[in-house]
């Protein structure tokens, strides 16, 4: 948990110094590019704000309307990053770009001195200011910031992949029930690809002298940012419903009962996520007759050792014997 928090902060503080650099950016250059990347960062900053929420919550103690935590808190607040935060900024972010590109104007000589919507006015940057220098030193400024927080939730993430033996990124996203890091890791790779596409769609604009190349930026952010707000529901989804282990997790620790020497079968095995590294288990066991309820009590004290010997993350586990 202290690692995902960590990670969380760094970002934090990171997206709200970039989303002030853009946007002073676009304030002084108009650029409809910039403005997206205003969005992408203010919607990053408040995705920081809600997973610390998150997790905040979910490190409140069990009681009688939650008798199994708050750990799901993180699903949630993560659920609502990708819905209310990356789809509105995505949308504004498109919106704005297909705007320009269709109703505003194709060509230039550089210099973005045409009105540009805001969310609620009209602004006008100044006709005289030189975009090209401003954009660029807040783009490789923005660039800078976003590295460093990439750099701590990539860490972050290879601890975990380290701990649970997993071998790639892809298995790491496909397993991983902490929402925060993966939050965090996806949003700072998606930030420093926005960058990239702001900076070509800005340089391209230069060396043309039309501002549809930075336009197209605007949109291609826009596009990015929805695609990732769906694909982060999805992944948020699978664990507010209830998702179990994985099948070969799920086979590691099976096979630990069906190996004790009492056990003749497995009748009913489940398990299912109730927050980050927080896992119930339950198994239907069938032990051999001729056990005494002394000799099952202490073979299930036995299994339950095991199992978290397995895997540390299995915070409940319910045995019910079967005859």
């Amino acid at each position: 948990m202290a690692g995902s928090k960590s990670v969380v902060l760094a970002a934090l503080i990171a997206n709200g110094a970039i989303a002030i650099l853009k946007f002073f950016g676009f304030l002084l250059t108009g650029s409809a590019a910039m403005l997206s990347e205003t969005y992408h960062s203010i919607s990053d900053t408040g995705n920081q704000v809600f997973l610390l929420i998150g997790i905040r919550f979910s490190e409140r103690s069990r009681d009688r309307q939650h008798p199994f935590g708050y750990g799901k808190s993180q699903f949630f607040y993560s659920f609502l990053v990708s819905v209310l935060l990356f789809g509105i900024a995505g949308w504004e972010s498109a919106k704005h770009g297909w705007k320009q590109l269709t109703g505003g104007s194709h060509g230039g000589d550089g210099h973005a001195s045409e009105a540009v919507d805001l969310l609620f006015f009209t602004y006008t940057p100044p006709a005289w200011l030189e975009p090209v220098w401003v954009n660029y030193t807040v783009l490789i400024g923005a660039f800078v910031f976003e590295t460093w927080a990439l750099y701590k939730a990539r860490a972050e993430m290879q601890r975990q992949m380290q701990a649970n033996d997993w071998t790639s990124y892809r298995e790491a996203f496909r397993k991983t029930s902490d929402v925060t890091t993966l939050t965090a890791l996806t949003e700072d790779t998606i930030a420093l690809a926005g960058i990239v596409i702001a900076l070509v769609g800005i340089t391209l604009e230069q060396a043309t002298g039309n501002a549809v190349f930075d336009q197209i930026s605007a949109l291609l952010i826009g596009i990015m940012l929805m695609g990732f707000a769906l694909a982060l529901a999805w992944e948020n989804k699978r664990l507010l419903l209830g998702e179990s282990l994985q099948p070969d997790e799920e086979a590691a620790l099976r096979s630990v009962i069906t190996d004790h020497a009492s056990v003749e079968e497995i009748r009913d095995f489940r398990t299912v996520y109730f927050g980050p590294r927080n896992v119930l288990l339950t198994a239907d066991v069938a032990f051999e007759d001729s056990l005494s309820t002394d000799e099952i009590h202490e073979h299930i004290t036995t299994l339950q050792e095991d199992l978290r010997a397995v895997d540390e993350g299995i915070q409940r586990i319910y045995i019910e014997p079967e005859s």
